[in-house]
């Protein structure tokens, strides 16, 4: 789930009816776009050692660092963009900041609200319920030591429970050649349910290149 990438101009440009100096504030500002797109595909450390766009670059960063959900990277980033930026960019930094450690502190709700007024579409469902499940699960490092607890208690109960379902389909799958005995089918069932999360993660990982790839393509 990627709810940030530097936003683009949508004014419409029209040379013939523009004085030369709105023209050619519209031209920089195209160029500009062009050239923070293409920062898009550069790695961290290029971006680290940017100089003429500097404030697109640490936006870039802040948001892979909220992919990682490191929210305390992200938040230095955007600290740094800000502080960098011009003061007509501060505010969709400020913005993209928002929705970033949002998603880096794993507030679904906050999420939702913050990509909407970036004027992207909102994240699924789908999306919003993974989210709060990691959030109960791995909750971020602000959160309480009861906050912690819960989680490890809840991971816990997801391998038990996974370890059940792989057991139960092991077993299923025996019962025409005899069965198994409990520690068999205990380590198949194992590997059954790695297996499952293995496959799960890689179809989530070509639909999120699939969707970025996507919006690359955009005009």
């Amino acid at each position: 789930m990627r709810p940030l990438a530097v936003a683009r101009a949508s004014t419409p440009y029209n040379c013939a009816r523009m004085p030369p100096k709105q023209r050619q504030i519209r031209v920089e500002q195209r160029g500009a776009q062009q050239a923070i797109e293409a920062l898009e595909q550069r790695s961290d450390e290029e971006l680290e050692s940017e100089t003429k766009y500097k404030a697109a670059a640490l936006t870039i960063l802040g948001a892979r660092a909220a992919e990682r959900f490191d929210a305390e990277q992200a938040r230095g980033y955007f600290q740094r963009a800000i502080t960098a930026a011009r003061p007509q960019e501060r505010m969709q930094i400020r913005r993209m900041a928002d929705a970033s450690l949002a998603l880096a502190e794993r507030r679904a709700g906050d999420l939702k609200d913050a990509v909407e007024r970036l004027g992207h579409e909102a994240p699924s469902g789908r999306q919003m319920l993974a989210l709060r499940a990691m959030g109960l699960l791995i909750p971020p490092a602000s959160a309480g030591l009861a906050a912690r607890a819960r989680g490890i208690l809840l991971i816990l109960v997801l391998i038990i429970a996974l370890l059940a379902l792989g057991l139960g389909i092991v077993e299923l799958v025996s019962l025409p050649f005899g069965g198994l005995g409990l520690a068999p089918g205990i380590l198949l069932g194992l590997f059954v349910a790695i297996a499952a999360i293995a496959i799960a993660a890689l179809y989530g990982r070509r639909r999120r290149d699939r969707a970025q790839a996507a919006r690359r393509a955009e005009p």
